[in-house]
């Protein structure tokens, strides 16, 4: 009883198999690209042993992770639309009919509850607030398969009926009128969040969880110096960089080493898993130059160590497309200035098409394999 009446109260004449028919091929080509983005942005991250991801194009990343992100943050009145659109039918009476409804209706469930817990805590990670007790990153890979698996089952079990209304028209003027809005609200979400990428409206980026311009050297950040625990042993005159594993002859270069070798300049964007990113100029040595000069392989698998520690990032592999590009720089200056402390002072990895988490900072080693 308490079911039909809750039913009864939420009836609207804007809904209709054809506006909900609407807002799922929408959220379904959301989804469908915040997955194969979400996937190209995990294995880029945590390759498998085979997979050697090219260097080019430079920007490859920064597209792929600006579409997850701010894609993500416009489906969100998509998503509440559809939800809206289709409340009425999760109080159904009876809820179960028999064996296969109740394995619909459990997929329903995976579907709307994991689809909100994607966003929810997606937004929460690109505001940097953790109030749950498991790894963000594990968590949202995982979930994104049982949320596409959902929709996949549930888009084949609701296709004849969606066929039906997928191509047609809205006539009725108030459905198409909410239509309208609900895509509106979707633009102009990604519009007021783009800048965060796109550096031409940075002004407009007011929902950006992170404007590209704020930081020192007006480049952001995400771990200080301080935070990395890093500030007391960048500036020992001890520092060396060490070139060492698989080589013929290990190096050993004190920082004033460094900035006698032949030096480089490059525009590359830092890209940030959390959507943002920045071009910049940076100068420094090449990485392929450092190796060769030790008498590494060309096809060798190289690891680049900070010195940072107690961090989950504090290493980063360089396989051999990024590090035999020329554009991949250990760099000792960020436009033209030589790097700040929170950028990575005295030495910073910076290679094409690379998440940001994966361009080292205060480098200290690097280890040939």
């Amino acid at each position: 009883m308490i079911l039909r009446t809750l039913s009864a109260r939420f009836t609207s004449r804007l809904r209709s198999e054809r506006v909900a028919a609407k807002l799922g091929m929408w959220l379904g080509l959301s989804f469908t690209v915040a997955f194969a983005t979400g996937l190209f942005s995990h294995f880029m991250q945590h390759p498998p042993a085979w997979l050697l991801w090219p260097s080019r194009p430079v920007n490859l990343y920064r597209l792929t992770q600006g579409l997850h992100v701010i894609g993500g943050i416009a489906t969100v009145p998509l998503l509440l639309a559809k939800l809206w659109t289709v409340y009425p039918k999760l109080w159904q009476w009876p809820p179960v009919r028999s064996i296969g409804h109740a394995a619909e209706r459990l997929f329903v469930l995976f579907l709307v509850a994991g689809s909100l817990f994607q966003l929810v805590t997606g937004l929460l990670n690109i505001a940097y607030t953790y109030p749950w007790p498991f790894g963000f990153v594990q968590a949202h890979y995982w979930t994104a398969f049982i949320v596409y698996g959902a929709l996949v089952i549930h888009v084949s079990n609701e296709w004849a009926k969606v066929r039906r209304h997928l191509w047609t028209r809205v006539t009725d003027p108030e459905r198409r009128r909410f239509l309208y809005t609900v895509a509106a609200a979707a633009g102009l979400t990604a519009l007021v969040t783009v800048g965060e990428t796109v550096t031409p409206l940075e002004r407009l980026a007011v929902l950006a969880p992170r404007n590209p311009g704020i930081g020192p050297q007006a480049v952001p950040v995400n771990k200080s110096a301080v935070a990395a625990g890093v500030m007391g042993v960048i500036g020992d005159p001890a520092y060396r960089l060490v070139v060492t594993g698989a080589v013929r002859t290990e190096l050993s270069l004190t920082y004033a080493d460094l900035v006698r070798l032949p030096q480089y300049t490059v525009r590359l964007p830092i890209s940030c898993v959390e959507g943002w990113s920045v071009e910049c100029e940076w100068s420094g040595i090449r990485l392929r130059d450092l190796i060769q000069r030790a008498g590494g392989a060309p096809d060798a698998f190289v690891t680049v160590e900070s010195l940072e520690r107690g961090s989950s990032y504090r290493t980063s592999e360089v396989r051999p497309p990024h590090w035999n590009d020329p554009l991949t720089l250990l760099a000792l200056k960020i436009n033209g200035r030589t790097l700040d402390a929170d950028h990575g002072y005295p030495v910073r990895l910076i290679a094409p098409n690379r998440p940001g988490v994966m361009q080292t900072k205060w480098v200290t080693t690097v280890r040939v394999a």
